[in-house]
């Protein structure tokens, strides 16, 4: 109960953990209302924060010169194990 609520917006943020968060709030008997509160804070923390820092760094100039590189370094570090 102490860290339920972080945990759940963290698991939004690494792959694996994000799939079985749901089950494991449940097995802890995490109200439903605050696991939905928590994990639509995540989603939404998840959509605007990468959002806005796509927008940001696709206007830095270094990253438009290098695009190709900037997009290989994203998937690289996309399936690089936590």
């Amino acid at each position: 109960d102490k860290y339920g609520g972080k945990a759940v917006v963290l698991a939004r943020f690494v792959p694996i953990v994000r799939t079985f968060a749901p089950f494991v709030a449940g097995v802890a008997r995490m109200a439903y209302s605050k696991f939905a509160a928590f994990n639509v804070g995540g989603a939404a923390i998840w959509v605007f924060g990468f959002t806005g820092l796509g927008y940001f760094a696709g206007n830095l100039p270094i990253v438009k010169k290098n695009f190709s590189i900037a997009m290989l370094l994203i998937v690289l570090v996309s399936v690089v194990p936590v």
